[in-house]
């Protein structure tokens, strides 16, 4: 958060309202407090939705703890999510979606191999996927994403017009110019069984670089869920928010949302902590990493059913 506002003393308070102190104890102005603490809120978490114009209410608190703690403000998260409410700031998720993934070719599909696999550190496992972006006039673009599945950092983005397999390819491309050598790694790529990741030309530059491929077996979400939770976030928070009339704006400001996700979002299942914060870090252990295994979350929910 780039700004701040001073703390306001009880006598700068008192001088405002043409009270004395004791006039202050004595009638219980401690509304004026209050009312005055709220508005430096609502001015604060307009100030962090000017980038992050939908973050939700937990992650508002998150970003407000240090301003809260500065200025000496009682406010917990309920009481919080209550004055979001009262301002009509509070944010529902919109649900739409087109289908961007072909599975139905002659091409080799390749087994899922991340089950129940967890990462440790970055650079251990990338997950892809494509999603679409309506723009004006009805028009569709589309987005390739590579995420680290350990820090959730983007590592690798492109948007174009068309589904072709050249533009996941910048992606992976983008991604791949992050590390000097993938050999030793032991770095898995998982996507869905789309197109472009069983084509020649994009298993090719997987294999050159020494990068396991894994794919999803089925239809069901959880098999890429990290991706497709990136893909939620990027378009519901950030891009459908804004009016881009082609390709060229849509290039610029798609730059800059994934710079403001990389180094600005907190995400719960990072600890509260941005992607990048967590993909540089020299002691990632340290970070209280709060990893979710989908697999493991989705065979309880499915074992649960059956009992």
């Amino acid at each position: 958060m780039k700004e701040y506002f001073p703390r306001i003393g009880l006598a700068k308070l008192c001088g405002w309202f043409g009270v004395t102190r004791q006039a202050y104890y004595k009638n219980n102005w401690d509304s004026i407090t209050t009312t005055i603490e709220e508005e430096l809120i609502l001015q604060q978490v307009k100030a962090i939705r000017k980038n992050h114009r939908v973050m939700g209410g937990r992650k508002l608190y998150d970003l407000l703890r240090p301003f809260i703690a500065e200025h000496q403000i009682k406010i917990g998260r309920d009481a919080l999510f209550k004055i979001l409410s009262a301002n009509g700031l509070l944010v529902r998720k919109r649900k739409s979606r087109i289908r961007t993934t072909n599975s139905y070719h002659w091409m080799r599909r390749y087994p899922n191999i991340i089950k129940g696999f967890v990462p440790t550190a970055p650079n251990q496992l990338w997950v892809s996927d494509i999603t679409y972006w309506k723009i004006k006039n009805d028009q569709h673009l589309y987005i390739s994403f590579i995420t680290d599945a350990y820090s959730h950092q983007i590592v690798g983005y492109h948007v174009a017009e068309t589904l072709e397999t050249i533009e996941s390819i910048q992606a992976l491309n983008m991604a791949l110019s992050t590390i000097k050598n993938t050999t030793g790694l032991n770095l898995i790529h998982h996507s869905d069984r789309g197109l472009q990741y069983c084509s020649n030309a994009y298993v090719a530059l997987l294999k050159k670089r020494n990068i396991q491929i894994s794919m999803t077996e089925s239809g069901d979400p959880l098999d890429n869920a990290i991706a497709e939770r990136i893909n939620g976030i990027i378009k519901e928070e950030y891009l459908l928010n804004h009016v881009v009339k082609n390709l060229k704006q849509a290039k610029q400001l798609l730059k800059s949302v994934i710079n403001l996700y990389n180094n600005e979002r907190p995400h719960m299942s990072i600890g509260n902590l941005t992607p990048n914060t967590i993909h540089y870090s020299k002691t990632p252990m340290e970070t209280k990493k709060l990893w979710k295994n989908y697999y493991q979350k989705r065979n309880t929910f499915v074992n649960q059913l059956q009992d």
